[in-house]
């Protein structure tokens, strides 16, 4: 009996999860200070082809649907196993995907900027880069890592210290900055069941502190990241599977 309960318990929550991705549309806020939603640039940043995917479509396909203006920098081509070529190709293809305009994305390949996880990057280089990026395209606003970096990988949380660095050092001050929220491990791997717990985040936090982004698109974020075909292993497709970070972003503000 208690068996069938909790397997009751988890087919409602399920089902109460998918309603809430597919069918409880309410008012976008993200970006949207209380006036009529206006076009923003805003630029992405990560550090390798697929973390665009595997991590942020929930804030692609929320960007591209309201119209914002989105640009694409990826700091390296993933090489560490030498697929760094085939990995820039298939972020291309993702991004067709995610309907970003390859003109708009931006793929480096520095030689001091290479994947790995022993791989330290200079913070002082990564916020020349993004100033050049903020100033080419006139940006309103930057997404990118939080200091964990979702998956712990030392190039993540470079790209977060750097988007710090150049806001402190050389932002022109209208800048908005934006960071993806690491979770635990548990809920890391609870799939759509997150969607609830990044709510409740929310909630305890003040308004406009952080905002919860949900993927009204799932199949999409799968479809982009079958793209990344050098990469779409069994445990990788898992992982796009179970991940909360398919159904749900959760955005802080960096001060």
């Amino acid at each position: 009996m208690g068996l069938i309960f909790i397997i009751i318990s988890i087919s409602i929550v399920w089902v109460a999860s998918l309603w809430k991705i597919f069918f409880s549309h309410s008012k976008p806020t993200f970006l949207n200070e209380g006036t009529p939603l206006h076009k923003k640039n805003v630029l992405l940043v990560v550090a390798h082809p697929d973390d665009e995917s595997m991590f942020f479509s929930p804030t692609i396909n929320y960007l591209t649907s309201k119209g914002h203006n989105l640009y694409l920098l990826c700091l390296s081509i993933g090489n560490a196993d030498g697929m760094g070529s085939s990995r820039k190709d298939e972020l291309y293809r993702a991004c067709v995907v995610h309907k970003i305009q390859l003109q708009q994305v931006n793929v480096l390949d520095h030689p001091e900027l290479q994947d790995g996880f022993g791989q330290v990057w200079n913070h002082g280089l990564v916020a020349q880069i993004i100033e050049e990026e903020v100033y080419s395209h006139v940006i309103d606003v930057i997404i990118t890592f939080d200091s964990y970096g979702v998956s712990g990988h030392c190039n993540h949380g470079d790209v977060h210290y750097g988007v710090r660095k150049f806001l402190r050092d050389s932002s022109p001050g209208n800048i908005e900055a934006w960071e993806l929220v690491s979770i635990n491990i548990m809920r890391k791997y609870s799939g759509l069941f997150d969607i609830w717990m990044s709510n409740l985040d929310v909630m305890q936090h003040p308004s406009g502190v952080m905002h919860c982004l949900l993927n009204e698109h799932p199949l999409k974020s799968f479809q982009a990241m079958a793209e990344h075909s050098s990469q779409w292993v069994w445990f990788r497709k898992l992982f796009v599977s179970f991940s909360s970070y398919t159904y749900v972003n959760t955005l802080r503000k960096i001060n």
